[in-house]
């Protein structure tokens, strides 16, 4: 469909195509939201998974070297939370 036919059509057709559009446009606009939302979650703070994992240690489901590597990880992970003021996840 050219632009002199499309501009050409009833008032009606031109409101229904415009609003065909409108209507695509906010659904893509949705969708894009609900993904953006999705890659910007954050994962929980490193105090809260340490405490999990040392919880996990308790019960035996983890070894005691398992816990230690974990721990060390998550304690430097901590510390660059506290650094950054817990802006970071």
């Amino acid at each position: 469909m050219g632009w002199e036919r499309f501009w050409s059509l009833q008032p009606e057709r031109l409101i229904l195509w415009l609003a065909v559009v409108a209507a695509m446009i906010a659904v893509a606009a949705y969708f894009i939201m609900k993904i953006r939302a999705k890659t910007l979650q954050r994962e929980p703070p490193a105090s809260e998974m340490l405490s999990k994992f040392r919880e996990l240690h308790s019960r035996g489901e983890l070894t005691d070297e398992e816990f230690r590597t974990i721990k060390t990880t998550l304690t430097a992970q901590l510390q660059k939370e506290l650094n950054d003021g817990g802006k970071t996840g």
